[in-house]
């Protein structure tokens, strides 16, 4: 056996020697050897103890989301628009055919906002939002990121379906239980997570 090798074992030895060492605060260790336990904070007994469990939402029936149905409510991001318009898909009829029923897409103040902070070259995007079958939805919040925003808005209400291209939101928006998300796939748009309870086509 060479000699780096050798050391090595003994070195090995010794530090499984070491992880086995009983604690200094262990009851099977004599009592005059025994270290001291640790002195807890006495509890103030006018302080008020908060225990939150976070409230699974009345919406969903196992992976069922019963809020969803015809017509669906669809959260439009920015970039789900842009790849549209480069496909040249035409958002509300290509809905209706991905979930053979009516359709009703929701722009929010932040994804408006995103679009005309791109500037003149988005200005067809703007155009197509400004169609009267797009319901408009006003911020509360601070800022132009929609992101944040259309994670907090599935988180509250259950009855959206998102529709996005981007990776990211779309990791954010798959931890969410009961929401499906939509996206453009192959020059057509395509569901995901949306079981055949609701009528539409599992993927």
């Amino acid at each position: 056996m060479g000699k780096s090798k050798k050391t090595r074992r003994i070195a090995e030895k010794r530090f499984a020697q070491m992880k086995r060492m009983i604690s200094l605060s262990d009851s099977r260790i004599k009592e005059k050897d025994r270290a001291p336990p640790k002195k807890k904070k006495p509890e103030d007994p006018h302080k008020l103890k908060v225990n939150e469990v976070p409230q699974v939402s009345s919406a969903l029936f196992f992976q069922y989301n019963t809020q969803l149905g015809p017509p669906y409510h669809i959260l439009v991001d920015t970039n789900f628009i842009n790849f549209s318009i480069k496909y040249k898909l035409d958002i509300v009829q290509n809905m209706m055919d991905c979930l053979y029923a009516k359709c009703i897409p929701y722009i929010t103040d932040c994804v408006l906002g995103e679009l005309e902070k791109l500037g003149q070259k988005y200005k067809v995007a703007l155009k197509i939002i400004k169609d009267p079958r797009f319901e408009r939805i006003n911020c509360m919040h601070k800022g132009t990121y929609a992101d944040d925003c259309l994670v907090q808005r599935v988180t509250q209400h259950k009855s959206y379906i998102v529709a996005t291209n981007d990776k990211d939101l779309k990791r954010r928006i798959r931890k969410i239980p009961g929401v499906p998300i939509m996206y453009i796939a192959h020059h057509r748009y395509t569901i995901e997570r949306m079981p055949d309870a609701y009528g539409a086509p599992k993927t």
